[in-house]
């Protein structure tokens, strides 16, 4: 008997896939009708595995699967998509609004920063809900959010002085006044989905990656604190990211070594060492295998 293998749900890199302005951006804003425009009114399951996303409808209607439950509503309305949460969506050709997909490491370093104030929950489930469905006082706190999106479409659109700084203080400034919706939006537990076993584990891998990529853990020590074999963490991340486990570490670490080249005055040197790296050369090898550029020139090319 022959064993038709899983398929992966297709990971899409907005910046990559959409839009060439700045592939490896943190902050990616577009609206609605555009992406609609160029990837259907009728999308097909997807992911973004690194990336949460924040739709802001605010004309037309769509009817979306988000991780395995339908909803259908009117505008307006919210979706919030974790990273690697399934999603497929058909909207009216007249819907539109805003789109914000931000890098998942970005979110987690600004909820790091006001520790204690969000259930440690609040950013791993996904939500949908119309304004209509949500209490009088959340109209202050949902007019906010979409001024703070507005705010930061202008931004995204300029180059100007300051320019990063000003869209992760405006992203921000949106995700806190989405955190206080999603607090006062109480799904009904009897419509949340299980989530697969599967996609929990890999759900918790991204966690220890991105607590432990500066420590180069062996896939062995990953799989161990997850309780599974690696070649099992190696066949979920397959699926999940299409990539293998090894990679979902390098990918992590290849951000930040971008980051810190292209935002901060470090050495290079100095930067494989924050990075974990006991050999700057060894690091260069690494950046260079996978950008084409090594680090030297990488910076250099950012600052043209």
């Amino acid at each position: 008997m022959t064993v038709t293998p899983v398929q992966a749900i297709p990971d899409i890199h907005i910046g990559r896939v959409y839009d060439q302005r700045d592939p490896e951006c943190d902050i990616h804003y577009e609206t609605f009708g555009r992406l609609a425009d160029f990837f259907g009114r009728n999308t097909p399951p997807h992911r973004h595995y690194c990336f949460f996303q924040v739709h802001l409808l605010q004309r037309g209607s769509i009817r979306l699967n988000l991780d395995g439950q339908v909803y259908g509503g009117d505008a307006p309305l919210l979706i919030f998509t974790p990273p690697t949460i399934p999603h497929s969506f058909y909207s009216e050709e007249d819907t539109d609004g805003h789109v914000l997909t931000v890098r998942q490491e970005v979110v987690r370093n600004w909820y790091r920063a006001m520790p204690g104030q969000w259930p440690d929950s609040l950013l791993r489930e996904p939500a949908f809900f119309e304004m209509s469905s949500l209490p009088a006082d959340c109209a202050a706190d949902f007019t906010a959010l979409v001024d703070s999106v507005e705010l930061l479409r202008r931004e995204f659109e300029r180059d100007a002085k300051g320019h990063s700084a000003l869209l992760l203080a405006l992203g921000q400034a949106a995700f806190i006044h989405l955190s206080r919706l999603l607090l006062a939006h109480e799904p009904v537990a009897a419509q949340k989905p299980e989530r697969s076993e599967d996609l929990r584990l890999f759900l918790n891998f991204c966690d220890l990656v991105e607590a432990h990529f500066r420590d180069h853990l062996t896939l062995t020590e990953y799989a161990g604190r997850l309780s599974v074999t690696e070649a099992r963490l190696n066949d979920i991340c397959r699926r999940m990211a299409n990539l293998p486990s090894k990679e979902v570490v390098h990918e992590r670490l290849l951000q930040e070594a971008r980051r810190l080249l292209r935002f901060s005055a470090v050495p290079v040197s100095e930067i494989g060492y924050q990075l974990g790296f006991a050999d700057p050369a060894y690091f260069s090898r690494f950046f260079t295998k996978r950008t084409g550029l090594p680090p030297s020139q990488f910076r250099l090319a950012g600052q043209s």
